[in-house]
C-alpha cells in the first residue's frame, strides 16, 4: 500500500518565495506587525503603499500557520447566515460587515491581480451542498438572505446540482459566483514577496517573547533582537504563542485536516466538481472537497488527524469518496496535514484595541483567506488615519471566552467520535 505521509500539500508545491531570516539586533519602524500571515501581510503591503516603513515578524516560517494550511476556498460573509450577523452585532453593524465580507472575494483576487501572485487562483464560485432536507432548508435561507442583498447566488437543484457537483447524494447546493479557490501558501508567500518587494523587512522564526510600553513607542523583544515602533499589528490567529499576550483567552481553539490523493485523470475523475467550484456540506461535522490544478481530490473536516494512524485517515477518506464519488474507484490517498482554527461562540471575529497604538484580532473562525485580507487594509488605514469608521465592526472589549480549552476539549473529542463513526460505517 503507497506510503500516506504527514504533510501539507500547499507546502509541498509551493516553493518559499523570500529568504528565511531572523531578527537580530535593534531595529526601528512606524509599524510592527506580529503574525507573517495573511492579515499581517495584507496590512504590511498597504502600509507600505502609503509610505511607511514596516517590520514583519513571524514565529515560524511564511504560511506555517492557518493562512498557509486552510482548505483554500475564498469564501464570502461568514461562517453564520446573513440575516443572524445583523441580529447578534445589531443591523448597523451587522449590515456593514456583511457588505464588506460579501465583497472580500473581490478584494482578494484584486490582490492577486495587481500583486501579480501566481497561486492557482480560480474565481469560479464556490458550492455549498445540502446533504439532507435540513441542509436544503438552510441553504434555501442563505439563497434569499442573499439574494435580497443583491449577492450573485444561484440554488441549484436536479440535474443541475449533479452535473455541477460531480455526485447524486446532493439534492442541492448554494454556488456563490462571487467566490472561488487558491493555493493559500502561495498567495501568503506571494503577499510576503510583495511586502519585500516594496521595502518592507520581514523576519521569520523571530518568535515575539514581550511587547512593552516605552514613553512614546513599543519595544518588541524577540530572542535576539527587537523592534522599537510607533505601532503594532498583533495578527497571530490559532497560533498566538506566549505568555506577552492574553489574546488566547478570546478564542477557542479549533482544528481542521486535509487528505490529498495524487492527481486523478479519466472519465470519472473529470465529472468530480468539473466547473472548478471547491465545496463544503451541510453537515454539523462537514466534509469540504476540493480539486487542485492537478486534479488531486482533497477532502476534509473538522477535527485533527496529525494524532491518529494512517489507517484511521485513509479510511475516512475512503468513506467519504466512496459515498460521494463511488465511480472513482480506489484512489491512492497521499498525504495528509492538520491546520488550527481560532473560533469564537457567535462565529464573528473580534477587533481589539488593548492601548492607543496596539490594534489585535482573533476569531476569523475558518474564513481567514477573505476576512484577512479585508482586516489587513482595514488596520492599514485605521493606523494611517485613526478613524474607527475604517473598520468593518468597532473594537470589542476584552472580554475572555469562557472555559476554552474545555471548548476545545469538547468538540475535538464529538469530531473524532464522529469520524469514528463515518470510518464504521455508523454514520456519515
Amino acid at each position: 500500500m503507497p506510503e500516506l505521509r504527514q504533510e501539507c500539500l500547499w507546502e509541498h508545491v509551493t516553493k518559499p518565495s523570500i529568504a528565511s531570516l531572523a531578527l537580530a539586533g535593534e531595529h526601528r519602524a512606524d509599524v510592527c506587525i506580529i503574525g507573517g500571515g495573511i492579515t499581517g501581510l495584507s496590512a504590511a503591503i498597504h502600509l507600505l503603499e502609503q509610505g511607511k516603513s514596516v517590520i514583519v515578524l513571524e514565529a515560524w516560517k511564511v504560511g506555517h500557520g492557518g493562512s498557509g494550511r486552510n482548505v483554500g476556498l475564498v469564501n464570502a460573509g461568514t461562517w453564520i447566515r446573513p440575516d443572524d450577523v445583523e441580529t447578534t452585532l445589531g443591523q448597523q453593524q451587522g449590515s456593514r460587515l456583511n457588505k464588506v465580507l460579501g465583497e472580500a472575494p473581490g478584494e482578494v483576487f484584486a490582490m492577486i491581480e495587481r500583486l501579480g501572485i501566481d497561486c492557482q487562483a480560480q474565481h469560479k464560485g464556490t458550492l455549498h451542498m445540502a446533504h439532507n432536507a435540513t441542509g436544503l432548508a438552510d441553504l434555501q435561507a442563505r439563497h434569499e438572505q442573499w439574494s435580497r442583498r443583491g449577492a450573485d447566488v444561484e440554488l441549484l437543484t436536479g440535474a443541475q446540482c449533479q452535473e455541477y457537483c460531480g455526485t447524486d447524494k446532493i439534492s442541492a447546493a448554494l454556488l456563490d459566483r462571487r467566490a472561488g479557490t487558491i493555493n493559500p501558501m502561495a498567495y501568503t508567500q506571494g503577499l510576503a514577496a510583495a511586502v519585500v518587494r516594496l521595502g518592507g523587512q520581514l523576519f521569520q522564526q523571530s518568535a515575539v517573547q514581550g511587547l512593552t510600553r516605552e514613553s512614546d513607542a513599543w519595544r518588541v523583544n524577540t530572542a535576539r533582537g527587537s523592534v522599537k515602533a510607533d505601532k503594532v499589528v498583533i495578527s497571530t490567529g490559532a497560533y498566538t504563542e506566549g505568555e506577552w499576550s492574553n489574546l488566547q483567552k478570546h478564542y477557542f481553539r479549533g482544528y481542521y485536516y486535509q487528505v490529498a490523493s495524487a492527481p486523478l485523470s479519466g472519465a470519472a475523475a473529470d465529472k468530480v466538481l468539473p466547473h472548478g467550484q471547491g465545496s463544503w456540506d451541510t453537515r454539523t461535522v462537514l466534509s469540504s472537497i476540493r480539486r487542485d490544478d492537478q486534479g488531486r481530490l482533497l477532502l476534509g473536516s473538522l477535527g485533527r488527524v496529525d494524532n491518529k494512524p494512517a489507517w484511521f485517515v485513509r479510511s475516512w477518506a475512503d468513506r467519504i469518496q466512496s459515498h460521494y464519488f463511488p465511480k472513482l474507484g480506489k484512489v491512492d490517498w497521499q498525504m495528509h496535514w492538520t491546520g488550527c482554527i481560532d473560533f469564537t461562540p457567535d462565529h464573528l471575529m473580534r477587533l481589539f484595541e488593548p492601548a492607543p497604538g496596539l490594534v489585535a484580532v482573533t476569531g476569523y473562525n475558518g474564513r481567514g483567506n477573505t476576512t484577512g485580507t479585508v482586516i489587513g487594509k482595514a488596520f492599514a488605514q485605521f493606523l494611517l488615519n485613526d478613524q474607527p469608521d475604517s473598520l468593518p465592526i468597532p473594537f470589542s472589549p476584552m472580554k475572555a471566552v469562557s472555559i476554552a480549552g474545555l471548548r476545545t476539549g469538547f468538540y475535538e473529542t464529538g469530531f473524532s467520535l464522529y469520524h469514528a463513526g463515518q470510518c464504521l460505517r455508523v454514520v456519515l
